[in-house]
């Protein structure tokens, strides 16, 4: 029997969830006979050499896959598939997710892994154990061979996600994955746990980053069936809906709704929603979010100027988000406030009128503040930098972005010393702010702006910004 081994990589925080992706994939290779194990350096903290001596050496997996996102990856991934290379003997290194998706060619040569699977992995990463010594007919992967790299045509996206089954939780240690987090709402005797309901979005935004366009939703049935097994088995009440777009329409709402009756989980359970676009809030759906237990919903409002938002290609107006942020405040519905600064269009004006957008509609149950926008690989935007030569290539990219609450990539007209000096006072106001309306005390407000000036000033890149949701002070 073939063996694989999925290693979740340490991302050096507490606060950790469970890997959707990986646990899809694992699902897929049970079902077709294979072993599958986790390594959770995620959850343990475990060294990378850790990793590589105890899971790695001398054990005969087929494949080693690790996914990954653009964000972490020259702090994450780079160093542990270094260790990974030291010791894996036969087995197949192999990378997949968003980040390994983008830039195939770099992160192959970066990492030296074996294989990149790019896209959507659950029917490759069949194709590719059953044809470990012939690549070249795999759709929808990248190779090295010999002093080539090679990049094989696209896999079509799965039609009928559907069809996928679900996660194979039983893998993973679901005690501390359901532990980890406490979100907006959620009490501390309650268990909180991702799905996805949905793959893609019907927005093209120039800084967003996808493998596959347009979206395909889940049926309501089959949605259902996955909340009741994780209600049933893991006392699940609070689910944290990662989709990005996880309410298209009002009519998706209803049926969503009306699955929560049919399966007896109607008012037993809560929801943290990822993604709604702005456009499509009216006061209805807004009621309708507020009755059916979402505690959260997170816009991506991100300019309150139009011509940013045209800029932005985000095919929404200043007057959908105004309504949006109306609506969902008169419903009680907390508002996750997404705002980002930095594009050709921006200047001191345009960042006052986030601000002032901010502090009107915030909830002050978190902390938020205004990060730049990153160009991260593949999307319109790193095109764009690409074509006007503010950046390379996938590894002059690299090593400039540090964090995301950094300017990796400037294209407004400010000096990048003049424009930190703007977000610093745009972030401090909106934290002197968040003191007067919350629990927050001054020594958290204190760190945090240190945090900043450390991060803005004086190269200190570990901050991880001020948006967390801290259980204990409601930040």
């Amino acid at each position: 029997m073939k063996k694989v081994l999925f290693i979740i990589h340490d991302l050096y925080q507490e606060d950790v969830e469970f890997p959707l992706g990986i646990g899809y994939l694992s699902a897929v290779l049970q079902d077709n006979g294979y072993k599958v194990d986790i390594c959770n350096q995620d959850l343990y903290h475990w060294s990378n050499k850790e990793v590589a001596d105890k899971w790695v050496k001398n054990k005969d997996y087929a494949i080693v896959g690790i996914g990954f996102l653009s964000a972490r990856f020259i702090e994450t991934v780079l160093p542990l598939c270094k260790e990974i290379n030291k010791v894996k003997g036969k087995s197949l290194l192999v990378l997949g997710g968003p980040g390994a998706t983008a830039t195939p060619e770099y992160i192959l040569n970066s990492t030296k892994a074996d294989v990149i699977v790019m896209g959507e992995a659950e029917k490759i990463i069949l194709s590719l154990i059953d044809n470990l010594d012939d690549y070249s007919s795999i759709k929808g992967i990248a190779y090295r061979k010999k002093d080539k790299t090679i990049v094989n045509e696209r896999c079509k996206p799965i039609k009928n996600i559907d069809e996928i089954p679900f996660p194979a939780w039983e893998l993973f240690p679901m005690e501390k994955y359901r532990s980890t987090c406490q979100y907006m709402g959620q009490d501390h005797n309650e268990y909180s746990f991702p799905m996805l309901t949905s793959r893609g979005c019907v927005g093209n935004c120039t800084f967003c980053y996808r493998p596959e366009r347009g979206i395909r939703f889940r049926s309501i049935t089959n949605v259902m069936e996955e909340m009741k097994q994780l209600y049933d088995k893991y006392q699940i009440t609070y689910f944290i809906f990662q989709d990005e777009l996880f309410i298209a329409n009002l009519k998706r709402l209803k049926e969503f709704i009306q699955g929560l009756k049919d399966y007896g989980l109607y008012k037993k359970i809560k929801y943290n929603m990822g993604g709604i676009r702005a456009n499509i809030v009216t006061d209805e759906l807004a009621r309708l979010l507020k009755e059916s237990g979402c505690e959260y919903a997170n816009v991506g409002f991100e300019a309150m100027d139009q011509k940013c938002l045209d800029i932005m290609r985000k095919r929404e107006t200043v007057r959908d988000n105004i309504n949006c942020a109306e609506n969902l405040k008169r419903n009680g519905v907390t508002m996750g406030l997404n705002f980002i600064w930095g594009f050709e269009c921006d200047d001191e004006e345009t960042l006052r009128h986030r601000i002032d957008f901010l502090r009107k509609y915030n909830s002050y149950s978190e902390l938020r503040t205004i990060r730049p926008v990153t160009p991260y690989p593949s999307c319109q935007l790193y095109l764009e930098a690409l074509e006007k030569g503010l950046l390379k290539n996938a590894e002059d990219f690299y090593n400039s972005f540090k964090n995301s609450d950094l300017i990796t990539v400037n294209f407004t007209n400010i000096p990048k010393e003049q424009a930190y000096k703007m977000l610093f006072k745009a972030n401090l106001e909106l934290t002197l702010d968040h003191i007067k309306h919350s629990k927050m005390s001054a020594d958290e407000a204190n760190n945090i702006l240190l945090g900043f000036f450390g991060l803005y000033f004086e190269g200190k890149t570990t901050f991880r910004g001020a948006r967390k949701y801290n259980k204990e002070t409601k930040i």
